[in-house]
C-alpha cells in the first residue's frame, strides 16, 4: 500500500491496527453507536483475522461449503467525486460471514484502482456477495459512496474466468453510482488440494446488538477482554516478545498467526512482517 503524501492523513492500515496499551476496561469491546458503526467494526475485525490467518497459511477447510472463491477486485468507475477535495476509496467485499477490504486508492477520486486478490471459501447456499465502497475520512466516520448484491455469474461456477462490469447503486440511485470490476474463478471442493482438508476451521459469526461482543476465533471470554488460554506451541514470553515487536497488532491476530504456524516464533515473525509490509 502506497503512503499518503499528507502530512495528517494516516494510511487505513495504520489506524485501523491501532489498539490500546495497558490494562483493557471492562467494558472493553462492548461499543455503543448505531447498529451499522458496530457493524462496521465487526467487519473490520472479523476481516483482519481472516487476513491473518490466509497470510500466514492458515487455509484449513469449514464444513458445508461448495468450492473456493477468487475474486479479484480490479477497479471502479464511480459517477461522482464526493470529497470536498479528493476521494480516498475503498472496497469492502463479504461473502457468507467472511469480510474483506481493499487497500485505499489514495486520491482515486472516481477511478479508484486496488488489484487486489481475494480468496475464500464458498458456503453452500451462497450464490451472490455484497460490496461496498468507502471514501475514507481522517477525523469523521467513512463516508459509503457505493454498494451492490453481485451474483456470482454461473459460467464462473462451472469453472470459467469471468471478467465483468457490476453495477453500483448509491446517491445517484439504483445502478447509478458507477460500476466495479471484478475477475471471478471458483474451484469446486471436489478439486481442491487435499492438504487443505487437515484440520477444520472457526470463522467468525457475527454477534447480536445492542451489547455486542466482538467476534474472534477464540472462546467468549477471550472476545469479552479476559484472558484467553494459552495455546499449545508457544508461551506467554513468545507472545510479549512478538508483541513488542508488533504493538500496532491486534492480540488475536497474533495468537492467530501464532495458531496457524504451529507456535514457531520465527515463522511468526516473518508472517506478521510481510502482514505489515502490504
Amino acid at each position: 500500500m502506497s503512503e499518503t503524501t499528507g502530512t495528517n492523513h494516516t494510511p487505513s492500515s495504520d489506524r485501523r491496527n491501532h489498539v490500546m496499551v495497558g490494562e483493557l476496561p471492562g467494558d472493553f469491546l462492548r461499543i455503543n453507536g448505531t447498529p451499522q458503526q458496530q457493524q462496521a467494526l465487526a467487519d473490520e475485525r472479523v476481516a483482519q483475522i481472516l487476513q491473518a490467518q490466509q497470510q500466514a497459511g492458515y487455509y484449513s477447510m469449514p464444513a458445508n461449503i461448495k468450492g473456493r472463491i477468487n475474486i479479484s477486485v480490479v477497479q471502479a468507475k464511480l459517477t461522482k467525486n464526493y470529497g470536498l477535495t479528493r476521494m480516498d476509496p475503498y472496497c469492502r467485499l463479504r461473502v457468507g460471514h467472511a469480510v474483506f477490504e481493499t487497500p485505499t486508492a489514495y486520491n482515486g477520486g472516481k477511478n479508484p484502482q486496488w488489484c487486489k486478490d481475494i480468496q475464500c471459501y464458498l458456503p453452500s447456499g451462497v450464490d451472490n456477495m455484497y460490496v461496498e465502497i468507502f471514501d475514507e475520512k481522517s477525523f469523521t466516520s467513512d463516508d459509503r459512496v457505493a454498494w451492490a448484491y453481485v451474483n456470482i455469474p454461473p459460467p464462473a461456477l462451472s469453472g470459467e474466468t469471468v471478467d465483468e462490469w457490476f453495477a453500483l447503486s448509491g446517491k445517484q440511485g439504483d445502478e447509478k453510482e458507477g460500476t466495479l470490476n471484478l475477475v471471478i474463478t471458483f474451484t469446486p471442493v471436489e478439486n481442491l488440494p487435499p492438504a487443505v482438508m487437515q484440520a477444520p476451521m472457526v470463522f467468525p459469526q457475527m454477534q447480536p446488538y445492542p451489547g455486542v461482543v466482538m467476534p474472534g476465533v477464540y472462546p467468549p471470554q477471550a472476545s469479552m477482554g479476559m484472558q484467553a488460554p494459552r495455546q499449545p506451541g508457544f508461551t506467554e514470553e513468545d507472545f510479549k516478545q512478538v508483541k513488542d515487536m508488533f504493538p500496532n497488532m491486534e492480540d488475536d491476530i497474533i495468537r492467530s498467526v501464532f495458531v496457524a504456524n504451529s507456535g514457531n516464533k520465527d515463522s511468526t515473525i516473518n508472517a506478521l512482517l510481510q502482514m505489515s509490509a502490504d
